[in-house]
Protein backbone atom coordinates (compact mmCIF):
# COMPACT_ATOMS: atom_id res chain seq x y z
CA UNK A 1 0.00 0.00 0.00
CA UNK A 2 1.31 3.45 -0.96
CA UNK A 3 1.37 5.14 2.43
CA UNK A 4 3.18 8.18 1.05
CA UNK A 5 0.30 9.02 -1.29
CA UNK A 6 -2.17 8.40 1.54
CA UNK A 7 -0.29 10.90 3.70
CA UNK A 8 -0.30 13.46 0.86
CA UNK A 9 -4.08 13.08 0.55
CA UNK A 10 -4.65 13.40 4.30
CA UNK A 11 -2.41 16.47 4.52
CA UNK A 12 -4.10 18.04 1.49
CA UNK A 13 -7.56 17.36 2.94
CA UNK A 14 -6.63 18.85 6.32
CA UNK A 15 -5.11 22.01 4.84
CA UNK A 16 -8.07 22.45 2.50
CA UNK A 17 -10.54 21.99 5.36
CA UNK A 18 -8.82 24.66 7.47
CA UNK A 19 -8.68 27.15 4.60
CA UNK A 20 -12.32 26.54 3.72
CA UNK A 21 -13.30 27.08 7.35
CA UNK A 22 -11.67 30.52 7.22
CA UNK A 23 -12.83 31.47 3.72
CA UNK A 24 -16.19 29.73 3.68
CA UNK A 25 -17.61 31.27 6.85
CA UNK A 26 -17.64 34.90 5.63
CA UNK A 27 -18.86 33.84 2.18
CA UNK A 28 -21.64 31.74 3.73
CA UNK A 29 -22.60 34.57 6.08
CA UNK A 30 -22.92 36.96 3.15
CA UNK A 31 -25.02 34.48 1.20
CA UNK A 32 -27.29 33.83 4.19
CA UNK A 33 -27.95 37.46 5.11
CA UNK A 34 -27.32 39.54 2.01
CA UNK A 35 -30.34 41.10 0.30
CA UNK A 36 -28.50 41.89 -2.92
CA UNK A 37 -30.77 41.34 -5.90
CA UNK A 38 -28.20 39.38 -7.90
CA UNK A 39 -27.02 37.21 -5.02
CA UNK A 40 -28.07 34.10 -6.91
CA UNK A 41 -25.18 34.66 -9.30
CA UNK A 42 -22.68 34.33 -6.46
CA UNK A 43 -24.50 31.22 -5.22
CA UNK A 44 -24.26 29.74 -8.72
CA UNK A 45 -20.52 30.41 -8.88
CA UNK A 46 -19.99 28.80 -5.47
CA UNK A 47 -22.02 25.73 -6.50
CA UNK A 48 -20.40 25.43 -9.93
CA UNK A 49 -17.91 22.69 -8.89
CA UNK A 50 -20.88 20.45 -8.08
CA UNK A 51 -21.84 20.17 -11.74
CA UNK A 52 -18.66 21.12 -13.58
CA UNK A 53 -16.52 18.14 -14.69
CA UNK A 54 -13.38 18.00 -12.49
CA UNK A 55 -11.09 17.96 -15.52
CA UNK A 56 -12.68 21.17 -16.82
CA UNK A 57 -12.26 22.89 -13.48
CA UNK A 58 -8.71 21.55 -13.26
CA UNK A 59 -7.90 22.88 -16.71
CA UNK A 60 -9.07 26.39 -15.88
CA UNK A 61 -7.25 26.36 -12.55
CA UNK A 62 -4.10 25.17 -14.31
CA UNK A 63 -4.36 28.04 -16.80
CA UNK A 64 -5.07 30.54 -14.03
CA UNK A 65 -2.01 29.61 -11.94
CA UNK A 66 0.44 28.88 -14.77
CA UNK A 67 3.59 31.06 -15.04
CA UNK A 68 2.01 32.69 -18.10
CA UNK A 69 -0.83 34.12 -15.98
CA UNK A 70 -0.61 37.17 -13.66
CA UNK A 71 -1.26 34.96 -10.62
CA UNK A 72 1.40 32.45 -11.63
CA UNK A 73 3.96 35.14 -12.45
CA UNK A 74 3.33 36.89 -9.15
CA UNK A 75 3.73 33.65 -7.21
CA UNK A 76 6.92 32.82 -9.11
CA UNK A 77 8.45 36.22 -8.33
CA UNK A 78 7.42 36.04 -4.68
CA UNK A 79 8.40 32.46 -3.88
CA UNK A 80 10.74 31.41 -6.68
CA UNK A 81 8.66 28.38 -7.67
CA UNK A 82 5.60 27.60 -9.78
CA UNK A 83 2.16 26.60 -8.54
CA UNK A 84 1.39 23.90 -11.16
CA UNK A 85 2.62 20.43 -10.18
CA UNK A 86 3.25 21.51 -6.60
CA UNK A 87 1.48 20.83 -3.31
CA UNK A 88 0.54 24.50 -3.04
CA UNK A 89 -1.13 24.28 -6.45
CA UNK A 90 -3.09 21.26 -5.26
CA UNK A 91 -4.31 23.28 -2.28
CA UNK A 92 -5.57 26.07 -4.54
CA UNK A 93 -7.41 23.59 -6.78
CA UNK A 94 -8.81 21.65 -3.82
CA UNK A 95 -10.16 24.76 -2.12
CA UNK A 96 -12.04 25.72 -5.28
CA UNK A 97 -13.22 22.16 -5.91
CA UNK A 98 -14.53 21.58 -2.38
CA UNK A 99 -15.86 25.12 -1.83
CA UNK A 100 -19.59 24.25 -2.13
CA UNK A 101 -19.24 21.34 0.29
CA UNK A 102 -18.26 23.83 2.98
CA UNK A 103 -20.16 26.97 2.04
CA UNK A 104 -23.57 25.39 1.49
CA UNK A 105 -23.82 23.69 4.93
CA UNK A 106 -22.41 26.84 6.56
CA UNK A 107 -24.93 29.06 4.78
CA UNK A 108 -27.85 26.75 5.61
CA UNK A 109 -26.86 26.76 9.28
CA UNK A 110 -26.60 30.56 9.39
CA UNK A 111 -29.92 31.00 7.61
CA UNK A 112 -31.57 28.66 10.10
CA UNK A 113 -30.82 30.90 13.08
CA UNK A 114 -33.94 32.56 14.45
CA UNK A 115 -33.96 36.15 13.17
CA UNK A 116 -35.73 37.30 16.33
CA UNK A 117 -32.60 36.49 18.31
CA UNK A 118 -30.51 38.57 15.95
CA UNK A 119 -32.91 41.50 16.11
CA UNK A 120 -33.00 41.30 19.90
CA UNK A 121 -29.22 41.40 20.01
CA UNK A 122 -29.10 44.43 17.72
CA UNK A 123 -31.75 46.20 19.80
CA UNK A 124 -29.57 45.67 22.86
CA UNK A 125 -26.77 47.54 21.13
CA UNK A 126 -24.63 44.61 20.03
CA UNK A 127 -22.75 45.02 16.75
CA UNK A 128 -23.20 42.63 13.86
CA UNK A 129 -19.80 41.10 14.58
CA UNK A 130 -20.59 40.56 18.25
CA UNK A 131 -23.98 39.10 17.33
CA UNK A 132 -22.34 36.76 14.88
CA UNK A 133 -19.77 35.55 17.41
CA UNK A 134 -22.12 35.23 20.38
CA UNK A 135 -25.32 34.02 18.70
CA UNK A 136 -24.93 32.90 15.08
CA UNK A 137 -21.76 30.85 15.48
CA UNK A 138 -22.81 28.89 18.61
CA UNK A 139 -26.20 28.06 17.08
CA UNK A 140 -24.59 26.97 13.81
CA UNK A 141 -22.07 24.49 15.20
CA UNK A 142 -23.74 21.37 13.69
CA UNK A 143 -23.74 22.93 10.22
CA UNK A 144 -20.16 24.13 10.59
CA UNK A 145 -18.98 20.69 11.63
CA UNK A 146 -20.84 19.10 8.73
CA UNK A 147 -19.32 21.48 6.21
CA UNK A 148 -15.79 20.97 7.49
CA UNK A 149 -16.07 17.20 7.52
CA UNK A 150 -17.65 17.07 4.07
CA UNK A 151 -14.91 19.27 2.62
CA UNK A 152 -12.27 16.98 4.18
CA UNK A 153 -13.90 13.81 2.87
CA UNK A 154 -14.52 15.28 -0.56
CA UNK A 155 -10.90 16.40 -0.91
CA UNK A 156 -9.67 13.00 0.22
CA UNK A 157 -11.13 11.34 -2.87
CA UNK A 158 -10.18 13.92 -5.50
CA UNK A 159 -8.85 12.66 -8.81
CA UNK A 160 -9.54 14.74 -11.91
CA UNK A 161 -8.67 18.13 -10.47
CA UNK A 162 -5.50 17.02 -8.69
CA UNK A 163 -4.31 15.10 -11.73
CA UNK A 164 -4.76 18.14 -13.99
CA UNK A 165 -3.13 20.62 -11.61
CA UNK A 166 -0.63 18.50 -9.69
CA UNK A 167 0.26 15.70 -12.04
CA UNK A 168 1.80 12.61 -10.47
CA UNK A 169 4.88 13.63 -8.50
CA UNK A 170 5.60 10.96 -5.81
CA UNK A 171 5.59 12.39 -2.30
CA UNK A 172 4.43 15.81 -3.52
CA UNK A 173 1.26 15.66 -5.62
CA UNK A 174 0.60 11.95 -5.94
CA UNK A 175 -2.60 11.45 -3.98
CA UNK A 176 -4.26 8.21 -2.97
CA UNK A 177 -6.74 8.31 -5.86
CA UNK A 178 -3.90 8.66 -8.37
CA UNK A 179 -2.07 5.82 -6.63
CA UNK A 180 -5.12 3.58 -7.10
CA UNK A 181 -5.31 4.54 -10.76
CA UNK A 182 -1.62 3.75 -11.26
CA UNK A 183 -2.05 0.36 -9.57
CA UNK A 184 -4.93 -0.51 -11.88
CA UNK A 185 -2.93 0.60 -14.91
CA UNK A 186 -0.12 -1.71 -13.78
CA UNK A 187 -2.66 -4.55 -13.32
CA UNK A 188 -1.84 -4.61 -9.60
CA UNK A 189 -5.43 -5.18 -8.56
CA UNK A 190 -4.49 -6.41 -5.11
CA UNK A 191 -2.86 -3.12 -4.14
CA UNK A 192 -5.64 -1.14 -5.82
CA UNK A 193 -8.25 -3.17 -3.95
CA UNK A 194 -6.54 -2.74 -0.58
CA UNK A 195 -6.12 1.00 -1.01
CA UNK A 196 -9.67 1.41 -2.30
CA UNK A 197 -11.03 -0.56 0.65
CA UNK A 198 -9.09 1.64 3.07
CA UNK A 199 -10.40 4.80 1.41
CA UNK A 200 -13.95 3.40 1.45
CA UNK A 201 -13.71 2.51 5.14
CA UNK A 202 -12.25 5.88 6.12
CA UNK A 203 -14.86 7.81 4.12
CA UNK A 204 -17.71 5.77 5.59
CA UNK A 205 -16.36 6.17 9.12
CA UNK A 206 -16.01 9.93 8.72
CA UNK A 207 -19.55 10.33 7.45
CA UNK A 208 -21.03 7.94 10.02
CA UNK A 209 -19.37 9.75 12.92
CA UNK A 210 -20.41 13.11 11.49
CA UNK A 211 -24.08 12.17 11.20
CA UNK A 212 -24.04 10.56 14.64
CA UNK A 213 -22.54 13.67 16.22
CA UNK A 214 -24.93 15.87 14.30
CA UNK A 215 -27.94 13.98 15.64
CA UNK A 216 -26.62 14.07 19.21
CA UNK A 217 -25.79 17.77 19.01
CA UNK A 218 -29.20 18.67 17.62
CA UNK A 219 -30.82 16.57 20.34
CA UNK A 220 -29.30 18.68 23.13
CA UNK A 221 -29.07 22.02 21.33
CA UNK A 222 -32.59 23.33 22.14
CA UNK A 223 -31.96 22.74 25.82
CA UNK A 224 -29.01 25.12 25.69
Amino acid sequence: MDWTSIWVSVRLSAVTMVILAMVGVPVAYWIAFSRWRWKFLVEAVVALPLVLPPTVLGFYVLMAISPASPIGRGYLRAFGSTLPFSFQGLVVASVLYSLPFAVQPFSAAFAGVDRRLLEASWCLGESRLATFIRIVLPLSVPGLVTGMVLSFAHTLGEFGVVLMVGGNVPGVTRTVSISIYDAVQALDYRTAGQTSLLLLAVSFAILAVTYALQRSVWAVWPAK
